[in-house]
C-alpha cells in the first residue's frame, strides 16, 4: 500500500484511468463483435451498418491511446474484407 500522500493520489488516479480505459476498450470490442455477429448471420446490410458504427469507435480508441493505429487499421481492414466477401 502507498505510504505517502503523493503515492496514494497516484494510486487513486491509476484506478480511475484503468477503469475508464477498460470501459472504452470494451466498447470498441463490443462494436467489433456486433459486426462479426451480423457477418455470421449472413446479413450484409446489417453488417455494413454495424461496420459504420464500429469505425468511429475504433478510431476513438486510437485517439485515446488505447490501441495502436496499426491494430485499428488491421481490425477495420479485416472486417471490411469479410463484409465484401459476403
Amino acid at each position: 500500500m502507498a505510504n505517502s500522500a503523493q503515492a496514494r493520489k497516484r494510486a487513486r488516479q491509476a484506478d480511475k484511468r484503468r477503469s475508464r480505459n477498460q470501459a472504452q476498450r470494451s466498447e470498441m470490442r463490443t462494436h467489433i463483435k456486433r459486426v462479426l455477429k451480423q457477418i455470421a448471420a449472413g446479413s450484409k446490410e446489417g453488417a455494413e451498418e454495424a461496420y459504420k458504427q464500429a469505425v468511429p469507435a475504433i478510431d476513438s480508441a486510437v485517439s485515446k491511446g488505447l490501441v495502436h493505429k496499426n491494430k485499428a487499421a488491421r481490425h477495420k481492414s479485416r472486417l471490411n474484407v469479410q463484409i465484401k466477401a459476403m
